[in-house]
């Protein structure tokens, strides 16, 4: 499970243009990843109920199963007319501390307002 805070940032232009946000992201990830992350991330809204987009990196902090470092998250996402599409994966060569060598990708689901995530990932013996 994780909890996440999303605050809106200002726009990096004076367009005018609504359509196009941004966001800081940190999160607080409990499980077999205890750790806390902070990142960026970009949206795009369209007319159409339901249909948007994102994009984002984070930099998540911690230990996954006893080993301590840090990696790089970076997701891409749509809604298709409320149809989501979601890809996170560890940033290659991103991890450092005893995370170094770490690959993988993490699922997200929301159930009840509560966001849980599955991470898929391996990573070098511990020497």
């Amino acid at each position: 499970m994780f909890e996440v805070k999303l605050n809106p940032q200002p726009p990096d232009d004076n367009s005018g243009d609504l359509t196009v946000g941004r966001m800081s992201i940190e999160k607080h990830f409990h499980g077999d990843l205890e750790a806390s992350s902070q990142g960026q991330m970009l949206t795009a809204m369209t007319d159409v109920k339901g249909s948007a987009g994102y994009v984002a990196i984070e930099r998540v902090r911690g230990t996954l199963h006893g080993r301590t470092g840090s990696f790089a998250l970076q997701h891409s996402g749509t809604m298709t007319r409320g149809t989501p599409q979601l890809s996170v994966t560890v940033v290659p060569d991103s991890g450092t501390g005893q995370l170094v060598g770490l690959a993988g990708t993490m699922d997200i689901k929301i159930t009840d307002g509560k966001h849980f995530y599955e991470f898929d990932y391996t990573l070098p013996k511990a020497p």
